[in-house]
C-alpha cells in the first residue's frame, strides 16, 4: 500500500478542515487537496497547497484589481492568446505544491527540471521504507532498436520471469543488507548516510515540489508527452489531470498549443507550403536530413 492507515488517516482530518479565507480557490482543486492519487505500485501524487486560478493569469496579465476580467469569454481568449503568443510569466502567477512518492531512477529524472523547490526525504536522518518499484509484465521491455534511450516490445516468457525475479531478489537483498549495516544490536552500526549508498535506484522516497504553472506545463510537455518513459509520464499524466481541474482554461490552452502541437523547422514549413502547391517534395529534394524527414512524415501521416 503506498499509504498506512496513520497516513490516510491524516489526510481524512486534513480534509475535514475548513478555514474562511479572503483568497482566491478554485473548486476543482479543493476537492484534490490532500488526496493521493496513486502512481506506480508504491507511489502517488498528492496537493498540499496552491495559488491563483485561470482569472489570476488573466489579472497579471491585465495588470489590474479585483477579477480583472470583462466576461469569461474574455477570460478564456485572453489565456489562449498567451499561450499561443509564449506570453509565460503570467502563467508564473499560479503555483501548486505537491507531495510526491517516487522510485530514486524516477527522481533523478524529475530533479532535472531545476525551477523547482524541493524538500526531499533523507535518509541521513532516516531509515527508508522497504518499498520498491517492480515493473509489470508487460513494461518489462527490450532495448529499443532506434532509440538509445528508449524501450522496445516486451520481454515474453521465461526471459520476462527470470527478469523479475531478479529485480525482486536483488532489491531484497540489498534492503537486507541495509538493515543489518545500520542494526544496532551487537555492534555500532554504520551511519545511516553510508549504508544507504547500497540501495538500489528502484527504492522509493518522496519529496515536497512546489512550482508556478509556467514551469509546470514545461514539465508536463515533456514528461506527459507519449516518448517520455513510462514510469515518469505516469507521474505526468496524474498531474495532468489535477491541472486540469485547478486552471481549466489554461489547461485547454495547454492542451492545444502544447501537448497536441508540434514544431517545424524552417525546411519542414517550405516542404509542407511545396506539398499543397501540389509539388512532389522527397527527402532528397526537401533539405532536411534522414532523420529529420522521418519525424516529419510522422506529423504529416498520422493518422
Amino acid at each position: 500500500m503506498p499509504l498506512s492507515s496513520d497516513q490516510l488517516a491524516e489526510i481524512e482530518a486534513q480534509r475535514a478542515q475548513s478555514h474562511p479565507t479572503r483568497r482566491v480557490v478554485a473548486a476543482g482543486m479543493e476537492d484534490h487537496l490532500y488526496t493521493a492519487h496513486q502512481v506506480l505500485d508504491h507511489g502517488f501524487v498528492r496537493v498540499i497547497d496552491y495559488m491563483g486560478d485561470d482569472a489570476a493569469i488573466c489579472q497579471a496579465a491585465r495588470v489590474s484589481y479585483g477579477k480583472g476580467t470583462k466576461s469569461v469569454q474574455n477570460d478564456e481568449g485572453l489565456i489562449r492568446y498567451l499561450m499561443r503568443h509564449w506570453h509565460s510569466t503570467p502563467f508564473e502567477m499560479c503555483e501548486i505544491k505537491l507531495h510526491v512518492k517516487l522510485p530514486v531512477f524516477v527522481a533523478r529524472q524529475w530533479i532535472r527540471h531545476r525551477t523547482a523547490n524541493v524538500n526531499e526525504y533523507s535518509a541521513r536522518y532516516s531509515i527508508l521504507d522497504r518499498e520498491f518499484y517492480i515493473p509489470a509484465p508487460d513494461h518489462v521491455a527490450a532495448q529499443s532498436e532506434v532509440n538509445n534511450q528508449g524501450r522496445g516490445d516486451a520481454l515474453q516468457g521465461e526471459e520476462a520471469a527470470r527478469v523479475l525475479e531478479m529485480l525482486k531478489a536483488d532489491s531484497a537483498r540489498c534492503y537486507d543488507n541495509y538493515e543489518a549495516m545500520i542494526s544496532q544490536d551487537g555492534q555500532q552500526g554504520l551511519a545511516r548516510e553510508l549504508a544507504r549508498m547500497n540501495l538500489p535506484a528502484n527504492i522509493y522516497t518522496q519529496w515536497y515540489w512546489k512550482v508556478d504553472l509556467h514551469n509546470l506545463f514545461h514539465f508536463l510537455r515533456l514528461r506527459a508527452d507519449p516518448h517520455a518513459q513510462y514510469e515518469i509520464r505516469v507521474y505526468a499524466d496524474t498531474m495532468c489531470k489535477i491541472v486540469a481541474d485547478w486552471v481549466p482554461f489554461a489547461y485547454k490552452a495547454f492542451e492545444d498549443y502544447r501537448l497536441g502541437a508540434v514544431n517545424l523547422s524552417a525546411q519542414m514549413v517550405d516542404s509542407l507550403r511545396r506539398m499543397l502547391a501540389g509539388e512532389t517534395v522527397t527527402q532528397e529534394n526537401s533539405g532536411m536530413t534522414a532523420r529529420e524527414w522521418r519525424e516529419f512524415e510522422a506529423v504529416i501521416r498520422k493518422s
